[in-house]
């Protein structure tokens, strides 16, 4: 008589075991690629060991090639939070709805980008830019990049009243600003646009000769790199998670953290912040009209 109830009980057993455990799902983010890939990951890594620390969930720093792919991966919910800077980051929010800003560098609120020129290029530095670069060989960063092409194109459309394609002899697009600097410092680019932090970050490790390229100019302040968290993620990680995200990376004091974007301090964003840049690339041809 007890063989049946031992036979069920097994049974019982065995599919209980063949049940597939609960597990809550990984959280991942990613950033722009606006330098190296070495120096992102090594950055971003102990961002993600600290978000997991004080989320309480598994989370993982997922790296990609290009601004686009940034964008790409935060619409198709491959990561569900991403470090933007002000263009790629209003991309962004334009394709997922209900996403939002939530925090940004105190320098990001007072962003500059310079105006760079090789030593023989003929350029000389100046309060406002110059009828010099006019002809000359001009390099950008990134196609999505926010301090090394839209701002930029925007003063010099401002400034002179034309396109970058009429001003220069040739355009191009480095694809960070890293790569930037570096090529207008070789002399393969007489001028280019670079974020001011990357420009002053490389400055102190050594990487540039100011005997070979030196800024020339200094844009007007704008709002730039942000964090962005996509608007699904309380239905997946519980009420309130996106704020808890938001209070944690306000609260960042670690200085191996910071120092690594580097920024003194997080401080609280929100989209109507960055309508400006909106407006902006929207006025100079930069965001998909089905946007």
């Amino acid at each position: 008589m007890f063989r049946p109830l031992i036979v069920s009980l097994l049974a019982l057993w065995l599919v209980a075991c063949g049940q597939p455990k609960e597990t809550t799902p990984v959280f991942t983010f990613t950033a722009i690629p606006d330098q190296d890939e070495a120096r992102l990951v090594e950055r971003f890594s102990r961002v993600a060991d600290y978000l997991s620390e004080q989320l309480g969930v598994e989370v993982k720093y997922v790296p990609v090639k290009s601004y686009a792919a940034a964008v790409t991966a935060f619409r198709n919910n491959e990561v569900q939070l991403a470090w933007f800077g002000g263009l790629s980051g209003v991309q962004a929010r334009l394709q997922v709805p209900d996403s939002r800003a939530i925090a940004q560098g105190y320098e990001d609120q007072f962003f500059v980008s310079y105006f760079i020129a090789h030593a023989d290029s003929g350029v000389e530095a100046g309060d406002t830019l110059t009828d010099a670069l006019a002809g000359k060989r001009f390099t950008f960063g990134s196609k999505g990049s926010t301090s090394g092409r839209l701002m930029p194109e925007f003063f010099l459309r401002e400034h002179f009243g034309k396109a970058p394609e009429e001003l220069f002899s040739r355009v191009g697009f480095s694809g960070d600003h890293s790569a930037t600097i570096a090529l207008v410092q070789s002399g393969a680019w007489d001028v280019g646009a670079v974020n001011y932090k990357v420009w002053e970050d490389e400055l102190a490790q050594g990487t540039i000769d100011p005997e070979k390229v030196r800024v020339i100019w200094k844009t007007p302040a704008y709002l730039d790199y942000h964090w962005v968290i996509r608007g699904d993620v309380d239905s997946v990680w519980g009420e309130g998670f996106a704020d808890k995200v938001q209070a944690t990376l306000l609260a960042i004091e670690d200085r191996a953290i910071l120092d690594a974007f580097p920024r003194e301090k997080f401080v609280a964003a929100s989209n109507d912040d960055y309508q400006a840049i909106l407006d902006t690339a929207a006025a100079i041809g930069l965001l998909d009209p089905a946007q």
